[in-house]
């Protein structure tokens, strides 16, 4: 069974994202083993330099990188990242597990994003949108397309 962790810096605060998280937590345990891992957003004043924004990326990064499993694909969540489509991220994963790999690692950074090294180190760069979203609901976005994703490749009717 693939071993899956989510990488989120920030904590879920209202309720509501908490159970969607939930929801798909459940759905997705018939697919993988589901870790998510929180990681703290670094305070930053009203109106940053980028020199503070680069400092604060860069003690996220360290963090970030000490959570990543040993072998396990990364997969950064990012504006810049590549477009798929649910079947062409089913299709990515299939690919992942018929190589050999047995973990997954995606990775949702803070408003502020993610360092370009954690950039670097993501075997896929994926982008959800064009349009910004706050990072709570990427992280519901993130887990449903991880369950579609996985539903997919097994042949299940959640797709449409």
């Amino acid at each position: 069974m693939l071993a899956a962790r989510l990488i989120c810096v920030g904590k879920l605060g209202e309720k509501f994202w908490a159970a969607a998280c939930a929801e798909y937590e459940k759905r997705l345990s018939a697919y993988c083993k589901l870790e998510i891992v929180e990681l703290p957003e670094q305070r930053l004043p009203q109106s940053p330099s980028q020199g503070e924004i680069a400092a604060a990326l860069q003690k996220e990064s360290a963090l970030i990188e000490a959570k990543i499993p040993a072998g396990a694909a990364v997969i950064a969540l990012c504006v810049e990242g590549k477009p798929l489509s649910s079947e062409q991220l089913a299709g990515y994963l299939g690919g992942l597990t018929v190589s050999g790999t047995s973990r997954v690692c995606l990775i949702i950074g803070g408003s502020c994003g993610l360092a370009d090294s954690v950039k670097a180190r993501a075997a896929l760069r994926l982008s959800m949108s064009a349009m910004t979203f706050p990072h709570h609901l990427a992280r519901v976005m993130a887990l449903e397309q991880l369950y579609r994703a996985l539903n997919i490749a097994a042949g299940g009717k959640y797709h449409k």
